[in-house]
């Protein structure tokens, strides 16, 4: 394998993670919460060690260790460090990096979980939060407090209207951490680490699981900082299941040609419904119309499998979900299916009408996590599922 050139993502997918298996190959399932010790020195080894697989899985397990070494393969990073949820990854992180007197600098277009998260606990602790517009150049590095802002914090794509964080900008920050949720993209869609961002954060939940059928995070970044991070992580609690990092792991296998099939269908739709009269707008880094298009072609390896668009109102958004048939009504995303939601009334439910509009949430704005569907079967579905909202 030495003498060959570096190998594509693709392949890395496939032949990354493969430790803790012996010959086997799938993925060996540790499901042990507790491994036994020889004797008083070998158990004080294992309980004093960083992240010692054989010793207790809050602190380690060895299937966890195999996701974590293909995400770090993938991510080109020294390290990764798996969490029981997306959310967990977040909140483990930002209590690691920031306490009582911190400053982060976050964008305003996030997840709504995320501002939750940012608006309420974090506030609550005593940490300052100053949110930015993530499509305004130099919005991050101008909003920093040099000696208090601990951490900066990007969501690019963002969910779900598809902005995009300018990562030289935040490779380019000295000072705090920089962090990029990459959930959207999966590691094959762009790279974070290899513009100088400290930490790339997903929901494995989403792409890189890709079967609804598992709920992890993970972030990937220097084995230092990640070690740090750990330390804290094993006191928040927020433990990885060795189930979800099996399928997550399987997952990953078929991570390249499943979001490939995705794109291109994801870009036909986007194309399709830039050109509808029921569409009143469209959010697809891919269109050429979209305002950050040519950052997209700089930065993104692929365009995405998820996009947004707009009907007039919430009418016409409850009417097409009501109609769609191949499409599928429901809130994640990355998987098999295409899924639609309306981000107003489910993902960003909690936020405030106020904060809706300014993170850009419409009562017409409808979010689709394109899945593996032939291509005009998605397209004649929603073709159908338009001409009843139009009509309703």
């Amino acid at each position: 394998m030495s003498d060959l050139p570096p190998l594509s993502q693709a392949t890395l997918a496939i032949s990354a993670g493969r430790t803790n298996s012996g010959n086997s190959l799938a993925p060996a399932l540790w499901a042990s919460s507790t491994w036994e010790s020889n004797g008083l020195d070998d158990a004080h080894h294992r309980a004093t060690s960083v992240r010692h697989g054989d010793f207790y899985s809050r602190y380690a397990n060895p299937t966890v260790q195999q996701f974590e070494h293909a995400i770090a393969e993938l991510e080109g990073a020294e390290a990764a460090l798996a969490f029981g949820s997306g959310m967990g990854a977040i909140a483990a992180t930002v209590l690691a990096l920031c306490s009582t007197g911190s400053h982060i600098v976050a964008q305003r277009q996030l997840y709504a979980g995320t501002l939750a998260f940012l608006q309420g606990p974090c506030q609550r602790f005593g940490i300052d939060v100053t949110f930015v517009d993530v499509a305004t150049p130099g919005a991050f590095s101008d909003a920093v407090i040099p000696g208090k802002t601990m951490l900066v914090i990007a969501e690019s794509p963002s969910n779900p209207r598809l902005e995009l964080a300018d990562l030289d900008e935040l490779g380019s920050i000295r000072g705090p951490f920089t962090l990029v949720d990459s959930t959207f993209s999966t590691p094959l869609g762009q790279q974070p680490l290899a513009y100088g961002v400290d930490l790339s954060l997903h929901s494995a939940t989403k792409g890189i699981a890709g079967h609804n059928d598992a709920t992890l995070g993970v972030i990937a970044g220097e084995q230092e900082l990640l070690d740090e991070i750990w330390a804290y992580a094993v006191l928040h609690g927020s433990t990885p299941s060795p189930f979800d990092a099996l399928n997550a792991l399987r997952g990953v296998r078929t991570l390249a040609v499943r979001t490939r099939q995705q794109n291109e269908s994801a870009r036909s739709l986007a194309v399709m419904l830039a050109d509808h009269p029921a569409c009143v707008g469209v959010h697809y880094p891919g269109l050429s119309e979209h305002p950050q298009h040519a950052l997209a072609s700089r930065q993104l390896l692929q365009y995405g499998t998820v996009l947004s668009f707009e009907v007039p109102d919430r009418t016409a958004a409850g009417s097409f979900l009501d109609a769609v048939a191949v499409a599928r009504c429901a809130t994640s995303l990355g998987g098999p299916e295409t899924l639609v939601c309306h981000p107003a009334t489910s993902t960003h439910a909690s936020l405030t009408p106020d904060e809706q509009v300014a993170t850009g949430i419409s009562d017409g704005l409808i979010r689709v996590s394109v899945g593996l569907e032939e291509t005009i079967d998605l397209l004649n579905d929603f073709e159908q599922a338009l001409a009843k909202a139009s009509a309703g």
